[in-house]
């Protein structure tokens, strides 16, 4: 049996997986997982059990720049120059 937590559950907390950003965005697991396998997508990642875990509110609106970037017309690498100008102006690193 799953152990899904609730969405007011996820949405109230610091931290969400993988599973459970898809969740709250409605983007596909798979592609999650590429935009992080692409360093587009920031995690930390616990020594323990490996579990990668996303900063909720900074991922989620990452998510969303990506997607408006996406129908906008730019490819993956266009995508990625993009963000990395977007966190050099806010003085973050991707």
């Amino acid at each position: 049996m799953s152990r899904q937590r609730t969405m007011d559950a996820i949405l109230a907390s610091e931290y969400v997986s993988i599973g459970e950003l898809a969740r709250i965005t409605g983007c596909r697991y798979s592609t999650l997982k590429f935009y992080t396998e692409e360093a587009m997508l920031l995690f930390e990642q616990a020594e323990q059990n490996l579990t990668r875990r996303y900063r909720r509110e900074e991922t989620v609106e990452r998510i969303q720049r990506i997607k408006q970037l996406k129908e906008s017309g730019l490819n993956i690498p266009q995508i990625k120059e993009a963000l990395q100008s977007c966190a050099k102006q806010d003085g973050k690193q991707t």
